[in-house]
């Protein structure tokens, strides 16, 4: 897939975003503190250590500079959250998603350089893993074990085209369910005649493997 990420904390919400990445095909790396969260999650990942996060030179040393992206998930600990944060851009890493549990941790988290918070009371780790594995995606929403509707960018490849000549129940399993335009205009239940164009937003709805693929396939 190519993109590398590195979380930060292993709890709840860091293992769920850590999970899901997995199950997308992305390498991960996982840091954390507590050895029997790394012991829990060695299985799983090739590369897991039981680091200070807030050591700048133990996080050069394990190389998460080279990484793409890292996603800040520690839990209640504000201090680590912002110094690992500051650490992670000071040293070069190109994306930081880090997690807020204030208004006042977001504008501290901003402060230090974060691209993009995510508040855990709204934002679960299965959500945030998909966003941030996707340059089109809005939005994610489980609606069942099976099933999840996706919010996404048009991906340019799309537009000028009409849903029928895209067919994404052929070729994606996936089913349109609305379009909403630049101005903010909403066409539900689109007919297969309209046409996608550039800005357009895309509500579709599937099978979680169905829209697996076809986030892969637009990921990059």
């Amino acid at each position: 897939m190519g993109k590398q990420f590195v979380v930060i904390g292993l709890g709840r919400f860091g293992g769920s975003v850590t999970r899901t990445l997995l199950s997308l095909g992305y390498e991960v790396m996982g840091i954390d503190k507590d050895e029997r969260r790394v012991q829990e999650y060695a299985p799983i990942l090739s590369h897991v250590y039981q680091a200070d996060s807030t050591d700048d030179q133990v996080m050069r040393e394990l190389g998460v500079r080279n990484l793409d992206h890292a996603i800040v998930a520690i839990g209640e600990n504000l201090q680590s959250s912002i110094l690992t944060t500051l650490i992670l851009k000071d040293i070069g890493v190109k994306f930081v998603t880090a997690k807020a549990t204030s208004d006042y941790h977001q504008r501290v988290l901003e402060g230090v350089g974060a691209d993009h918070i995510v508040h855990p009371e709204r934002d679960t780790g299965v959500r945030v893993a998909h966003q941030v594995t996707s340059k089109n995606m809005i939005d994610y929403l489980e609606l069942s074990p099976q099933h999840s509707l996706v919010e996404m960018i048009a991906p340019p490849i799309f537009c000028g085209k009409t849903l029928k000549t895209l067919d994404f129940r052929a070729n994606f399993g996936c089913s349109v369910m609305a379009i909403r335009r630049k101005d903010n205009d909403l066409v539900v239940s689109p007919h297969a005649d309209d046409c996608i164009f550039e800005g357009d937003m895309l509500v579709i709805i599937g099978k979680n493997s169905d829209i697996t693929r076809f986030e892969r396939t637009f990921a990059d």
